[in-house]
């Protein structure tokens, strides 16, 4: 601070005791003259006429500035204890001050860079100019607030805050606001994410972009500079954070807008509202004071892909009242309600059989709707669209928009349902499938996909036969069709059944050859011995190879050998046909039974012999003495070992 303003307030703290001493006794000027004694006086007297002229060309600054305050101090008219009881006197008549206390104060002086404000205190206060940069209109004798920093400083000066003191009555008016619900006003200063600042009391509050209006907002920035209303909705002191919203104000007074509206509304009443609000699933119409929504599809009787098609923004529309809420304030609105259901117009001579033109419109996985003309819509099912069996995804047929050509199939007015169909504008394969493919005509077919059983196979679109597992070959015993073929392979066919009414073909491959079982029922003959190798050996037996095309099957009791192990795979061993069945394909063999049919011969020799003699015994034992059949005893033991 300058030593000037120290000066000016410093001379104010001096010179209001001896202006309330002046009123009491004597006139300004004879302060002056009585500041010595008599002598003094006359002197003082002599002089007085320059030092009042000079008093009228000094300005007050200069004056000010060359007083000399210690001469003041020396020809003080009062003694110690008149001073001490006048300035307890004065002090008597200021106002309380305590520190960190927020007064409001007169501003008496205004500088280029500081402002001088009296708050009826010893001394006056100064403050920083740009405390007071956000009030233009500032002036002498406006009422400002302060904060009390300090009564006396190091250099017994006030220390005042004006802007702490805005921020803390700022504070206190806001959480009044809040408790009180009271309207303060604010100005928006500028956009942020998700919503404005907003300038309320000082204080930077936060206004999202939902509170603004109950009407969606378009144009954000056409709010910044505005001064409007608000309500304090949410203060945290601790993050410093203060929530405003203005839509809290006006969805005060649409509650009773809106209870008069509500009670007023019924069903398929017809209203004038102007749409508001635009989403992918549904309009929102202004009645006046009272949202309702218009569902997407209650828009048009026809298909659409988003609302926007049908209205625009602050269009004006008639809507119906198809339903409401009271208690929630929901409205449910018609567009489409207003004109008749298309179905009702569908030409009446239009009969199942009839062919129509039609868009696409949906396109899923089990089929497509095509549109016929605006609000009639009928499915066309991925299993009409082709004769082929292999049912397919309805994207590899059509794709939205695509024009269709196609046969009603069934049509009910009543439940306003149509199904159309496609491959019935072709001729049907099955219809000609015995001309076209006759039992025993060879045809070369496509794989089209494998089962455990067999192998399915396409003569043409549409038409799918199957080719068993047990027709792939004569000889080779197959696990798997795909140890035989592939998929998307061609494979050479003769067709060996027809059944029309079920649409089932059934066909072979090895019907392309003879039967080789006849000569094998001549080369094999059952109980004779051929060479062999073993192919495989598994739990029940083993497969030996007779021939490069004939396989036989061992049974597990024939797969030993004489010396007590088992027959390994790659062995080659003599083998005996015990089985040959030309029916089922099958050749049983034995390799056990060959070197054990001598010892059969022996056993059942052995029994023979042994039979004669028990019978030798039982006729002897009656004649014998009890001596001899003792010994006949132990000589039929030793027969049966």
């Amino acid at each position: 601070m300058s030593e000037e303003k120290k000066k000016v307030t410093a001379k104010k703290a001096v010179k209001k005791p001896r202006i309330a001493k002046v009123k009491k006794e004597e006139s300004p000027k004879s302060v002056e003259i009585k500041a010595t004694e008599n002598t003094v006086v006359e002197e003082v007297k002599s002089e007085e006429k320059p030092v009042v002229k000079k008093e009228t060309t000094l300005s007050k600054e200069e004056l000010l500035a060359n007083f000399d305050w210690d001469k003041a101090a020396q020809n003080d008219m009062y003694s110690n204890e008149e001073r001490t009881g006048l300035e307890k006197e004065y002090v008597s008549t200021l106002p309380e001050v305590m520190d960190k206390q927020v007064i409001d104060g007169t501003v008496v002086m205004i500088t280029d860079r500081e402002v001088v404000v009296d708050i009826n205190f010893k001394s006056d206060g100064v403050l920083s100019f740009n405390e007071f940069k956000y009030n233009e209109d500032l002036k002498v004798g406006d009422l400002v607030e302060v904060l009390v920093e300090k009564q006396e400083d190091k250099n017994g000066q006030l220390v005042l805050s004006h802007k702490r003191a805005r921020i803390l009555r700022a504070w206190e008016k806001v959480n009044i606001a809040l408790d009180s619900g009271d309207v303060v006003n604010g100005q928006i200063l500028s956009r942020t994410k998700g919503g404005m600042i907003v300038d309320v009391f000082g204080i930077e509050c936060f206004l999202p972009g939902s509170q603004i209006d109950v009407k969606p907002i378009r144009d954000y920035d056409a709010y910044v500079g505005k001064k409007m209303e608000f309500k304090v909705v949410k203060v945290n002191e601790a993050f410093r954070n203060v929530v405003v919203s203005h839509k809290a104000l006006i969805e005060a007074d649409l509650a009773v807008q809106t209870k008069e509206i509500m009670s007023k509304l019924e069903k398929g009443q017809v209203l004038e509202g102007t749409v508001k609000n635009i989403t992918s699933y549904g309009v929102f119409v202004d009645l006046g004071g009272i949202d309702g929504l218009i569902h997407i599809t209650d828009l048009s009787w026809g298909r659409i892909s988003h609302p926007d098609e049908i209205v625009s923004l602050d269009e004006n529309v008639n809507v119906v009242i198809l339903d409401f809420d009271e208690g929630k304030s929901r409205i449910q609105l018609g567009l489409k309600q207003l004109g008749a259901h298309p179905w009702d117009s569908l030409e009446d001579d239009l009969k199942i059989g009839d062919e129509v033109d039609g868009k696409v419109v949906v396109v899923a996985d089990y089929g497509v709707f095509v549109e016929l003309q605006a609000g009639i819509e009928a499915l066309l099912h991925v299993s009409e669209m082709s004769w082929s069996t292999h049912l397919r995804s309805a994207n590899d047929f059509y794709k939205k928009g695509d024009a269709v050509k196609a046969q009603i199939l069934t049509l009910d007015k009543e439940t306003r349902k149509m199904s159309l169909g496609v491959k019935q504008m072709t001729p049907d394969p099955w219809a000609e499938i015995e001309a076209n493919f006759p039992v025993g005509s060879k045809h070369s077919v496509k794989v089209r996909n494998f089962t455990n059983f067999g192998i399915f196979v396409e003569l043409v679109e549409g038409v799918d036969g199957l080719v068993h597992i047990s027709d792939l070959s004569w000889s080779k015993k197959i696990k798997h069709p795909a140890e035989f073929t592939q998929v998307d392979s061609m494979l050479d066919v003769v067709v060996l059944d027809i059944d029309k009414a079920n649409r089932k073909i059934s066909l072979g491959h090895k019907q392309l050859e003879d039967n080789p079982w006849d000569e094998y029922a001549k080369q094999f003959i059952t109980g004779k011995d051929y060479e062999a190798t073993v192919i495989e050996v598994f739990d029940k037996g083993a497969v030996v190879s007779l021939s490069e095309e004939v396989e036989a099957f061992v049974p597990k009791r024939h797969t030993e050998k004489e010396d007590g192990s088992t027959i390994v795979v790659a062995e080659t061993l003599t083998v005996r046909v015990l089985e040959f069945s030309k029916e089922n394909k099958k050749i049983l063999v034995s390799h056990t039974a060959i070197f054990k049919e001598e010892l059969e011969v022996e056993r059942k020799k052995s029994a023979a012999s042994a039979k004669n003699v028990m019978k030798k015994l039982e006729d002897d034992k009656k004649h014998s003495t009890l001596g001899d059949l003792d010994s006949l005893v132990a000589l039929q033991k030793n027969l049966e070992k």
